[in-house]
């Protein structure tokens, strides 16, 4: 299916200058992320942000959606599925810059959980080949081991994540971390003491931070 979600921006009411796309996690849709374009809009205005509903439904959930399913969590099966739920994003977010005339450099990744995982695959794999940066919240990466020689792309990389996190240990993004700095990938990662899975202030900033470093025009 070809994906859609909510939008936002540019916020200084101009051309878009560039693109960030917010991927969601397990049994959410887009609508469970585009609140952030508001907290993030100041470090890009000319910024338009997209959260594009996942492909999958979930039986039993109305609204919730995946970008690959969990029923089998064999390392074939989570890598086929990352893979196809990154080739999927990366067919959106090709055809969104094509639209704004963003360049492909002007593009930033941001996932939360099973979002995460999807928008590192994406970012670091080919199937976003030229993003300027990837914003991993509690998520980790699927095939780490094989990230060294798989490697297509290494933009700048945040990975957040709390300590308390009772969903996806932290540990995951330590992995995380330790594959991409041993394939050169520029990856730093903040640990939240206390923090479950979920979002804080500290993160966000710091999300922030790295949008407005890499795509603020001025």
């Amino acid at each position: 299916m070809e994906l859609d979600g909510p939008r936002f921006g540019p916020a200084s009411g101009g051309r878009a200058d560039a693109l960030v796309v917010l991927v969601h996690g397990l049994g959410a849709d887009g609508h469970d992320l585009i609140d952030l374009a508001q907290i993030w809009a100041p470090a890009v205005p000319g910024a338009v942000f997209v959260a594009p509903h996942a492909p999958e439904r979930i039986a039993g959930l109305p609204h919730g959606r995946q970008w690959f399913a969990l029923w089998d969590r064999s390392e074939e099966q989570l890598r086929a599925g990352v893979r196809a739920a990154a080739a999927a994003l990366g067919a959106f977010v090709a055809g969104e810059a094509e639209r704004l005339s963003v360049p492909p450099d002007r593009v930033a990744l941001m996932g939360f959980s099973q979002g995460a995982m999807t928008v590192l695959e994406a970012g670091l794999r080919g199937a976003v080949p030229d993003a300027a940066c990837v914003l991993a919240y509690s998520g980790g990466m699927i095939g780490g081991d094989a990230l060294a020689e798989e490697i297509v792309a290494r933009p700048a990389v945040l990975l957040v994540h709390g300590e308390d996190d009772e969903v996806v240990p932290a540990a995951a993004s330590r992995a995380a971390e330790a594959a991409m700095a041993a394939a050169g990938v520029p990856v730093r990662a903040l640990y939240r003491p206390g923090l479950r899975h979920g979002l804080d202030d500290v993160g966000l900033a710091a999300g922030a931070q790295v949008l407005r470093g890499l795509l603020h025009p001025g």
